[in-house]
């Protein structure tokens, strides 16, 4: 096979920058280890920065969207159990943010992938990326019992963390940040009606956190140890410690019900540099990744799509300098990103070796974010997302 761009993964950073491709005229090919149903199957994040609602709306990619999703002008965070801040999106910084579900990004992505007959290979293995530093690099992969081999100007790695792309720059060249965290997430989807507002709260028992998906689907989470298991939180559980973190008159708000899917995640920030390496450019969580407490990891996936799309195109044109800079550029936001997710992060969080003295330093910071509206002008442009 030929093609111009191979792109290994077809998530939501593989599956945008094929189509965003396709707007250029750039031809490409995608392959995905996994079966489409079960990508479809993923439940991910559901905050999108506004650039991120003007990329998808530029592709052409918005009509549900723009029908379904819920625009938000702001967020609430609370601490002690009793202390509420609101802080508004719209009159801080003149953009909203929008909740709309990675799942249904994902269906929009692949319905107009279908109609527009892009070329996407499910359910591929034994991937390999092959001659990057050269300019013939191919993918080799296995499709239905065959071998194939995918030749391409350029390969774009989307195949996130557990994918090959990132283990095919050699460590020799390549600087890996990371850093875990000493607590997980655990999860829970419900079909009931979310609060009408997001809410962060810190509280001496954990983190929490109040979010939507769609008018019926709520999506809540509770900090929790890295030691436990899903089956260790019944529903009970999980309502009584959620209702606990909370202020009365939010908790008292909290429609409960059976949780449809529940699942923990550890926490975690990484980003590997460079982002490209020959003719392998790395996109989305090939490349970084953020504990979901700042909503910057599809953003960001988003993002270096954005600027990788752009060069490619300036590329084929007859520019190579914006390739050459995809790096560089992209890192810009990457990094600006993860120390927001990682200062959220460490606001908002019970370490497990916090003493008094530390949960009521963290107290004191939410109450002069409450009083400064400079503090909360700097979180808004940061939540809502700086300009591309």
């Amino acid at each position: 096979m030929r093609t111009q761009v191979a792109i290994v993964g077809a998530g939501p950073a593989g599956a945008l920058l094929s189509l965003l491709l396709r707007r250029h005229g750039v031809e490409s090919v995608v392959i995905e280890r996994q079966t489409k149903e079960y990508v479809l199957g993923r439940i991910r994040a559901g905050v999108l920065e506004w650039t991120t609602v003007e990329v998808l709306r530029r592709a052409g990619l918005a009509t549900r969207m723009d029908a379904e999703g819920a625009v938000h002008d702001s967020v609430k965070m609370a601490w002690r159990g009793e202390d509420l801040l609101s802080i508004d999106f719209e009159r801080l910084t003149g953009k909203p943010m929008m909740a709309y579900g990675q799942t249904m990004i994902q269906e929009d992505l692949y319905a107009a992938a279908e109609a527009e007959s892009a070329n996407f290979l499910f359910g591929v293995s034994d991937v390999t990326i092959n001659d990057v530093t050269t300019d013939q690099p191919w993918v080799g992969f296995t499709a239905d019992g065959d071998e194939v081999r995918l030749d391409c100007d350029v390969v774009a790695g989307c195949d996130g963390q557990h994918g090959v792309s990132r283990g095919t720059i050699p460590a020799a060249v390549k600087t890996e940040y990371e850093k875990a965290y000493p607590f997980g997430w655990l999860g829970i989807l419900s079909e009931t009606p979310p609060l009408p507002h997001l809410i962060y709260a810190n509280h001496e028992r954990g983190f929490a956190l109040c979010s939507q998906r769609n008018p019926m689907l709520s999506r809540y989470y509770v900090q929790c140890s890295l030691d436990d298991s899903v089956d260790d939180w019944s529903d009970d559980r999980f309502w009584t410690e959620l209702l606990a973190r909370l202020p009365i008159s939010e908790a008292e708000q909290v429609v409960t019900g059976p949780s449809i899917e529940k699942s923990i995640a550890p926490l975690r920030s990484y980003v590997i540099e460079p982002m490209q390496y020959g003719r392998l450019f790395l996109a989305g969580d090939a490349a970084h990744i953020v504990p979901p407490t700042g909503a910057k990891g599809l953003n960001l996936a988003v993002s270096d799509v954005h600027y990788l799309s752009e060069a490619m195109a300036a590329h084929y044109a007859g520019d190579p300098a914006p390739l050459d800079a995809y790096s560089a550029t992209a890192l810009q936001r990457v990094w600006s990103s993860v120390r927001f997710s990682w200062w959220m992060t460490v606001l908002l969080h019970r370490f497990p070796e916090h003493t008094a003295f530390e949960q009521r330093a963290q107290e004191e910071d939410l109450v002069y974010l409450a009083a400064s509206r400079a503090a909360q002008t700097s979180v808004a442009e940061q939540y809502v997302g700086l300009d591309l």
